[in-house]
């Protein structure tokens, strides 16, 4: 499925990587390949019968497509020997001209967990619920169960509009300067059971400054979440879609996107005692299909929210007082 695929990221700095995709791309023979891959599986045979091509051909252009990343090639049993099985396995490809202009020269990257449960604040509304990997925290569609003492053990929590607000520590790189801030997480839409069609605009603000409108395609079910527990109902919403929010000197970017003119110095992220994260939902959005936002121990992908912060100095001696 298209949800499985990954994203071929290329820049001017491994030329090696960005020059094999070019040479991928560079054939229609290799491009109708990839139109015929999407469609379905296919091994060599079926591939050069489809084209009409010799094997020793069609061989060649798999093994291009193969070094640049685009399909993935196993080996099964056949009844005359094992055979090579091609599939996609991209979704898109993006290319940030801009990469080699960043200094990247004696970073270190500082990694910031938080658990989806420890927000500072909330303004929650409509269809509502939190629960952990037990069961659920409060009453279903009571947003003062947003407010219990335990939510901190939250690992699944949605609404329809609102946001929840999330405080991270700054002391640790308020001397350093700051190459590149990222957040990322597991989110979809929101709606009555699941629908993998419910569109939803999910606002991401860092410190007050509307940085990025995630288009959420869908509240999705339809197969379990990997990570789910085995009392969660298999009708109700199963997994999300991961997001990192990427911010650097040259914009703001959505899974290597860009996706606003937000910068690491207009965010003025050293400022204060914290980095602010707020993921919400707007009233007034154009689609306002609700938000469900995952912990590490539901959905696909085993983790929080994390902020990961790239600087080019050494960090604070340790002890220094968190915010």
């Amino acid at each position: 499925m298209k949800a499985n695929k990954k994203r071929i990221t290329l820049d001017l700095v491994n030329l090696e990587k960005t020059a094999l995709v070019g040479k991928a791309l560079s054939s229609e023979v290799r491009l109708e390949i990839l139109k015929l891959l999407i469609e379905n599986s296919a091994n060599i045979s079926e591939i050069a019968a489809a084209f009409g091509l010799p094997q020793s051909s069609a061989a060649l252009h798999v093994k291009v497509l193969e070094e640049a990343g685009m399909i993935s090639v196993n080996e099964k049993p056949g009844v005359r020997g094992a055979q090579k099985v091609c599939g996609i396995s991209f979704e898109d490809i993006y290319i940030n001209a801009f990469e080699h202009k960043i200094e990247h020269n004696g970073s270190k990257v500082l990694q910031f967990p938080m658990s989806i449960g420890n927000y500072f604040d909330c303004e929650i509304s409509g269809n509502c619920g939190i629960v952990s990997e037990r069961g659920y925290l409060g009453v279903e569609d009571f947003a003062s169960s947003f407010y219990c003492q335990n939510r901190n053990e939250a690992q699944l929590l949605w609404f329809e509009t609102g946001y929840l607000e999330y405080r991270f520590p700054n002391s640790l790189f308020r001397t350093s300067r700051i190459q590149e801030i990222s957040f990322s997480f597991e989110v979809c839409s929101e709606a009555p059971g699941y629908q993998n069609d419910w569109p939803s605009d999910i606002t991401v603000w860092v410190n007050g400054q509307e940085v990025d409108t995630i288009a959420s395609k869908g509240d999705f079910g339809g197969r379990r979440g990997r990570l789910n527990p085995e009392w969660w109902g298999d009708t109700l919403t199963q997994y999300g879609v991961y997001k990192v929010i990427k911010v650097n000197p040259l914009g703001c970017y959505e899974n290597d996107v860009k996706c606003s003119e937000q910068t690491v110095d207009t965010l003025r992220l050293k400022e204060g005692n914290y980095i602010s994260l707020k993921l919400g939902v707007r009233p007034d959005a154009a689609h306002a299909g609700g938000m469900n936002l995952f912990g590490e121990k539901f959905g696909d992908y085993a983790q929080g929210l994390i902020m990961s912060v790239k600087v080019d100095e050494e960090p604070a001696e340790p002890g220094t007082p968190c915010a």
